[in-house]
């Protein structure tokens, strides 16, 4: 019963968003919020499209895929440093990276335009991934690490036996027993960044590298908005992250519930 009522509550706004985007402007405004389209018509999702949705949705595949690739590497990396090896500042620079945590990323905001345009990166697609990879590693690493420490050393020291190398023992050993946990960083951050909104306003300006969340603003005037048309690029644009979380939900389910019992 609570599962259907949980399923209730996250498929009603969903629900909401694509029966309103089968509506007309003026029926939106005579008709309940609620009532089914009386004469569905599919001119605002064409509307979207020759808006340039795909474009969008491209830009937003590009950014957000490559800020995933190199926030699993370099987070992998990382939490295989602090788990497995032993030096002088391994806890203090591991607890400097999860003091990132607490860190507001939006007061961060100035310093980060002022940088992208010193180096010439403004109104460019990968001036958003440099802040995205940055922002997403400390609780990565704070991920990894913890699940690092759980695999048993004797793996290691057995390959060590036979020649195997740190380099080749976190790739062939460490790397594919994190899958889980790799798969949920990659996920949770993905959902994060796919609807991140402020960083990609200040740091772009032009049409043809706004990302998806900014599509929202080809649809509003400066006196009213087409709320069907909103309705209809939220829809298209959640389409995605329902595939990706239905083709992945098995590894994010076993990355989330690692560690939770031992032995």
């Amino acid at each position: 019963v609570l599962a259907l009522a949980w399923m209730l509550v996250a498929l009603v706004p969903f629900w909401f968003m694509v029966q309103t985007g089968f509506k007309q402007s003026l029926e939106l405004m005579t008709a309940p919020v609620w009532a089914l389209p009386q004469d569905p018509t599919l001119a605002n999702f064409r509307d979207v499209i020759q808006r340039g949705f795909f474009r969008f949705l491209s830009n937003s595949l590009i950014v957000v895929s490559v800020s995933i690739l190199l926030v699993v590497l370099f987070a992998s990396m990382a939490a295989y440093v602090f788990a497995r090896m032993k030096f002088r500042l391994n806890q203090p620079l591991f607890a400097l990276i999860i003091a990132g945590l607490v860190v507001p990323i939006h007061i961060t905001l100035i310093p980060v335009y002022l940088l992208t345009t010193n180096v010439g990166f403004y109104d460019r697609l990968y001036a958003l991934i440099g802040p995205y990879v940055a922002f997403s590693l400390p609780i990565s690493i704070f991920i990894l690490t913890g699940f690092m420490r759980e695999i048993p050393r004797e793996l290691e020291e057995a390959a060590r036996i036979d020649g195997c190398g740190p380099m080749r023992s976190f790739f062939s050993i460490i790397l594919p027993l994190t899958r889980p946990a790799l798969a949920t960083i990659a996920v949770f951050n993905a959902v994060t960044l796919w609807n991140e909104f402020v960083f990609a306003y200040v740091l772009t300006s032009s049409t043809e590298v706004r990302t998806l969340p900014l599509a929202l603003w080809e649809f509003q005037g400066q006196y009213s908005s087409n709320i069907p048309a909103i309705m209809a690029v939220l829809a298209m644009s959640t389409l995605p992250l329902i595939i990706a979380y239905a083709l992945f939900q098995e590894q994010l389910v076993k990355g989330i519930m690692a560690g939770a019992v031992k032995g």
